[in-house]
């Protein structure tokens, strides 16, 4: 028979990226810590599920609908960068180097998990587009088989259209080894090279 910690065990197991033994860790930690500290988790919990939800415009998390990005105005309304997820808006807003819109895609075509065209936010895409004045549609899903896919499926899908479709570069990371690169990273950081 199953205890309160197992049962809490398990749950903390079903989040990505957490195995067994980091679910029993927190397990452990959470019964350990005052009541207070647990209602404000749970309260943080039960916040974020409440307030939080896709924007209208790109599908990106947030507290408002249109999310800040959409709704700033001084950002540039010609460019928009398709991601797979909202984690992906996090980290090209982190670099700082990038002033676009964005179009969260929700996923990436697998064909063997049953993720196809209508599964991921395509028609709304393309519904934006027509709807807008962009010039450019930078492609950034993850550089793996199914971000490859829906890369392709995209760019082909929209040079129809007469947009211009560009890609994130891939190379290899600040600070890493060449000797310790996969040869896929490698290939792309010579294909990718650029003029010193």
């Amino acid at each position: 028979m199953d205890t309160p910690l197992d049962t809490l065990t398990e749950q903390f197991r079903r989040l990505p990226g957490i195995g067994i033994k980091t679910a029993r860790k927190l397990a452990y930690y959470m019964v350990q810590q005052p009541p207070e500290a647990v209602e404000v988790f749970i309260s943080a919990i039960r916040d974020a599920k409440e307030h939080m939800h896709f924007c209208s415009v790109c599908f990106n998390l947030s507290s408002q609908d249109p999310c800040p990005i959409c709704s700033d105005t001084s950002r540039d309304r010609t460019t928009i960068c398709v991601v797979e997820t909202p984690q992906d808006v996090q980290a090209i807003e982190r670099s700082g180097d990038y002033h676009g819109l964005y179009h969260v895609l929700h996923g990436a075509l697998s064909p063997l998990d049953g993720v196809g065209v209508d599964d991921l936010r395509i028609k709304e895409l393309l519904q934006r587009l027509g709807d807008t004045e962009v010039k450019e549609v930078i492609i950034a899903t993850d550089p793996d088989v199914e971000g490859e896919a829906t890369a392709l499926y995209l760019a082909r899908l929209l040079k129809t259209a007469g947009i211009r479709v560009t890609r994130i570069a891939r190379g290899l990371p600040m600070g890493g080894d060449i000797e310790y690169a996969d040869e896929a990273t490698l290939a792309g950081a010579v294909a990718n090279r650029q003029d010193m």
